[in-house]
């Protein structure tokens, strides 16, 4: 789709719809909550300390920079962009040390593949244009904030995320803390459906160093949830199983916020 004079994200973007609704952001940050956990470069989440003392917090404020890049006028999705540069340069200047190109490349990867796996997983099948599509809005992204040796197609991108999956990852001491900081601010049944969600969602990699497993019992009922997603039943289940304190903020990313609005 061609870019929007006013919008980093056109508005009839497939981005929109992926990023625009609260079940499929819900998944994508599963997925990215497993390889997050496994990345090489994970201590510089631990140097800040702000993943492992809250995930679902930090979860959240990922959610609104994307969301605000997404959605919001071009001005403002790129102000979104340079904050998060910003925040890791300041990172970066504090430790002393440069975060590797490689793991800013991991985040982007993550992003375009997640998105469409989570829509995948509780859609419908993408077009290869509609993957390019996830492609290309978060190259830019990538390339708004510098980041070097980015592929320049989605052809590429699939050969580059596969060796990235091969190369990047590891268990360590930080993915056993990070899972136990999950199951303790879940509670054993949402966590249990965290790592349901993530069997569905994850590539074979990431399954197999966590030791996830293939069979997901979340498949068949994502099944029904195509049909039922609509119902009010559908949202009643999805707001049971999340945290209290968190229930508002979820059924928030079903709307676009009003600041956010694409003006008709």
């Amino acid at each position: 789709m061609p870019q929007h004079p006013d919008y980093f994200v056109a508005p009839g973007s497939v981005v929109r719809t992926i990023w625009g609704k609260a079940d499929t952001v819900l998944f994508i940050f599963a997925g990215a909550a497993a390889e997050f956990a496994l990345n090489k470069a994970v201590d510089w989440l631990y140097f800040t300390g702000r993943l492992p003392a809250d995930p679902l917090a930090r979860l959240f404020s990922t959610v609104e920079y994307a969301r605000q890049i997404v959605f919001a006028e071009r001005a403002a999705a790129e102000q979104a962009i340079d904050t998060i540069t910003a925040i890791h340069a300041a990172v970066e200047a504090k430790r002393g040390m440069a975060i590797p190109a490689w793991a800013y490349r991991d985040v982007l990867f993550m992003l375009v593949d997640y998105s469409i796996r989570a829509f995948e997983a509780l859609e419908r099948p993408m077009s290869r244009t509609e993957q390019a599509e996830v492609f290309e809005v978060f190259t830019r992204v990538g390339q708004r904030m510098g980041i070097p040796g980015l592929p320049t197609s989605y052809a590429q991108w699939l050969p580059d995320r596969a060796q990235h999956l091969t190369d990047h990852l590891e268990y360590s001491r930080f993915t056993a803390d990070l899972y136990q900081q999950y199951a303790r601010h879940l509670g054993p049944i949402r966590y249990q459906l965290l790592l349901q969600a993530q069997r569905v969602v994850v590539p074979r990699p990431v399954r197999r160093l966590l030791r996830l497993g293939r069979l997901a019992w979340l498949r068949p009922v994502l099944l029904i949830y195509r049909y039922a997603q609509h119902l009010a039943i559908s949202k009643w289940a999805r707001t049971s199983l999340l945290p209290d304190d968190y229930k508002e903020k979820i059924l928030g990313l079903d709307v676009v916020p009003p600041t956010l609005a694409v003006a008709h």
